[in-house]
């Protein structure tokens, strides 16, 4: 088969764009169709009509997205709604076992690994830099295993630096070392003394795979198969080191006015986001995934309760309602009720996956634009009001 032909790239998407996206992603004259839930899912509940309303006026709205795709689970019951397309060029509709990059989601995986190794006893919460991996900055020694997975360890931001920024957009396929990626900020002090607040970075989810390996001799991406994948069941997620996708995919694309849409689906590589961000999946994987972690079934219950200390934080883009952080997932307070998970965002694509406390029921809610607070805050605003309705009809509907 020959290889597939790489994807347009505008100079604007490249040069100002691109660097707008990494640091936001990695932080941080078409009317698509609507398409209807497919015969497989279940009857729908009462307000169906409402969320697809909202849906469609979505993507036909100005710079809307080109396909959302949402999976709702109650019990053993499943729904799936969706809008616009997963390809402009087919006009093919969004499926449940389209790939598509997962962006900061990842993080919840990162996570999962090393909460699993806790409960293993193979790594403890308070864990340090210094004792697992020496090689790093001594000035960042102090800083905890906890600490990292809750965003409040002060490690500089590795996309943010000038230097890895640009290298990415001068080719935004270039193939980094992922285990040297810290190493970019490598001459940086701690932006603040570890645990006395809040900042999302990416740097802390490079961190956390780092340990896990150091800890067990065992390369992360093995971490994740044998401690992840296998007990969820989850056939069809990778941790890919270049730019393709898997077949099918929901292709992503650049939106921004006055062109028409981009696809970006292959633009980036992603060893350059590696554990922070660089996981492909499918919508059905990441309701399997999802329910579990947040129903806590990859670790006893002792570390679930360590979990669920929440602290002041918001994921990256803020998912619906009142945000909280707990250790590498978020508690969404919303008018319905509360549900855990996490968000993210990338060149083409947004996601929130969320679930209850038990994981009975789960929303995985995938975007196939890039919306955040620094490009599209209105757009942002818009979108999490959705997803507060999503979860909404979630918590009300029956079993």
């Amino acid at each position: 088969m020959p290889p597939r032909p790489a994807p347009p790239r505008r100079t604007a998407i490249r040069r100002t764009r691109l660097r707008a996206a990494v640091v936001a992603v990695c932080l941080a004259g078409l009317t698509p169709a609507a398409v209807s839930a497919a015969a497989d899912t279940t009857p729908r509940p009462s307000d169906d009509r409402t969320l697809q309303r909202q849906l469609d006026q979505f993507v036909r709205s100005p710079g809307g997205p080109p396909g959302i795709i949402a999976v709702l689970r109650r019990g053993d019951d499943k729904h799936i709604l969706r809008a616009g397309v997963a390809d402009l060029a087919t006009g093919r509709p969004p499926r449940a076992h389209d790939h598509m990059r997962i962006a900061s989601t990842a993080k919840a995986f990162s996570g999962a690994v090393a909460l699993t190794l806790v409960d293993h006893r193979a790594l403890r919460l308070d864990d340090t830099l210094r004792k697992r991996l020496p090689r790093l900055p001594s000035a960042w020694g102090s800083v905890t295993l906890r600490q990292l997975l809750n965003h409040t360890s002060g490690l500089p931001d590795y996309t943010e630096d000038p230097a890895f920024i640009e290298e990415l957009t001068a080719d935004p396929r270039h193939h980094f070392d992922s285990r040297r990626l810290l190493d970019y900020v490598a001459d940086e002090p701690l932006r603040f003394p570890p645990g006395s607040r809040y900042r999302y970075s990416n740097s802390d989810n490079i961190a956390v795979a780092l340990m896990a390996e150091a800890a067990t001799g065992t390369t992360y991406e093995r971490l994740l198969r044998e401690l992840v994948y296998e007990p969820l069941r989850l056939r069809d997620t990778s941790l890919p080191q270049g730019y393709r996708l898997p077949e099918p995919y929901l292709h992503g694309y650049d939106v921004t006015p006055p062109g028409p849409p981009e696809d970006v689906s292959e633009i980036l590589g992603a060893s350059g986001v590696w554990a922070s961000g660089g996981i492909v999946s499918t919508p059905a994987d990441m309701t399997r995934f999802v329910r579990g972690y947040a129903g806590g079934a990859l670790y006893g219950k002792g570390v679930v309760r360590e979990q669920r200390r929440w602290i002041a934080g918001a994921s990256e883009p803020a998912g619906p309602g009142r945000n909280s952080a707990g250790l590498a997932i978020f508690r969404y307070a919303t008018r319905c009720g509360v549900v855990l998970g996490h968000t993210g965002n990338f060149p083409g694509y947004t996601q929130l996956i969320a679930a209850t406390l038990d994981g009975s029921r789960s929303l995985t809610f995938s975007v196939t634009s890039q919306i955040n607070r620094t490009q599209a805050p209105a757009q942002l605003r818009q979108l999490r009001a959705i997803q507060e309705n999503f979860v909404c009809a979630l918590l009300r509907g029956g079993h």
